[in-house]
């Protein structure tokens, strides 16, 4: 009869469990989380951040890591500033527009892999989810150019005559939306085709920042004149509410000449973040109902432009480089440069990497994601 021993089970299961760790770690994904931030970011203006691509670790309490060059500055000659940034992490690619030309960069080896000048310049571009397309406005011209992603080569042109500026793709690709600074009107393409299939509106001015909710059935717009922004229901075309920040009045602002540029909906879709240049400050609106209500404002350190979202939703970044915790609603980081100087920038966005190669990546825009 066989001796009943624990020591020599324990030891067995010891080794299991060390074999069992051991196969866990090595098959173990190690992901960072990046902030691409492209500067200038604000107009020309290289006080805010230099010229290059500011790369931060977001889980490292955004720290700085990097720094990708772009253009080197001519001298006698301003900077240019950067007008969009856009990325693919399935063709790993990352795209900047500027007034006079689009660059496509690796994001591995981060060098340039095409560069091109469209007529009548660029803007803010979109880039279609599967990173084939880029929806490229001319500077605030007539038209958008519709340009392969992997090559630069223009596709098709399409004509708004609506002063082209902000571009959005939808999330499933199926649409673009093009916003003129010169018109109350959005169209909106199929992507298919490449034509306009409706327009959504009139609003009540014309369309400056706008998003697009998760089910693709609402627009939230930035208009000339209001401290606010509109809905407009994108089945139906129709504008569906105006919504005007309570307790704060409009005053003069440094740059877009509206109180309001820049709205963006959290991830999760339950708030609307909105900027307040005069006020500097981001308002907050309950999204769950309809109209969305004035909740609280957090004061940020100039006048913000701009508003997007880490891919998570946890942070929110303010075009005036603060890190606000979307739960606390505190501010938990600042970004800044080499120097310890202050970043600012409209034009950032996330990218995470899984053992050294991008795997997933975020938007400019704040779209909502609740399908």
């Amino acid at each position: 009869m066989k001796t009943f021993r624990p020591a020599a089970v324990l030891l067995c299961l010891l080794a299991l469990l060390f074999l069992f760790m051991q196969s866990e770690q090595e098959g173990a994904v190690e992901e960072k989380h990046l902030l691409y931030v492209a500067s200038p970011g604000i107009r020309n203006y290289i006080e805010y951040g230099g010229v290059g691509i500011l790369v931060y670790d977001i889980k490292d309490g955004h720290k700085r890591i990097k720094r990708i060059p772009t253009w080197e500055l001519s001298e006698g000659k301003p900077a240019e500033n950067i007008k969009g940034i856009a990325a693919n992490a399935k063709t790993g690619k990352l795209y900047l527009s500027t007034p006079r030309r689009v660059a496509s960069f690796d994001l591995l080896s981060e060098k340039k892999v095409w560069e091109k000048e469209y007529e009548g310049g660029s803007d803010r571009m979109a880039l279609s989810p599967d990173g084939k397309l880029l929806y490229v406005p001319s500077f605030e011209g007539p038209h958008w150019h519709v340009v392969n992603a992997l090559t630069g080569e223009v596709i098709k042109k399409i004509e708004t005559n609506s002063g082209a500026h902000n571009t959005i793709c939808s999330r499933d690709g199926s649409f673009a939306y093009l916003a003129g600074l010169k018109s109350p009107l959005l169209p909106v393409v199929d992507t298919k085709t490449n034509e306009i299939i409706k327009r959504v509106g009139p609003f009540g001015n014309s369309i400056r920042p706008f998003t697009v909710n998760g089910n693709l059935s609402l627009c939230f717009v930035n208009v000339n004149e209001l401290l606010g922004f509109e809905i407009g229901d994108i089945r139906t075309g129709k504008m569906l509410h105006r919504v005007e920040v309570n307790g704060f009045q409009k005053g003069p602002v440094k740059r877009h000449g509206c109180p309001s540029h820049g709205v963006g909906l959290t991830p999760d879709e339950k708030e609307l973040w909105l900027c307040d240049a005069f006020n500097e400050r981001m308002h907050i609106f309950d999204a769950t109902q309809m109209p969305p209500k004035q909740m609280m404002s957090i004061k940020v350190r100039d006048q913000p432009g701009w508003i997007t979202f880490s891919i998570d939703g946890k942070y929110a970044y303010p075009s005036t480089g603060e890190v606000i915790d979307v739960k606390t609603k505190q501010i938990v980081a600042t970004l800044s440069d080499e120097a310890g100087k202050k970043v600012h920038s409209e034009k950032m966005l996330e990218i995470v990497f899984a053992n050294g190669k991008p795997v997933r990546s975020g938007d400019q825009f704040g779209l909502g994601q609740k399908r």
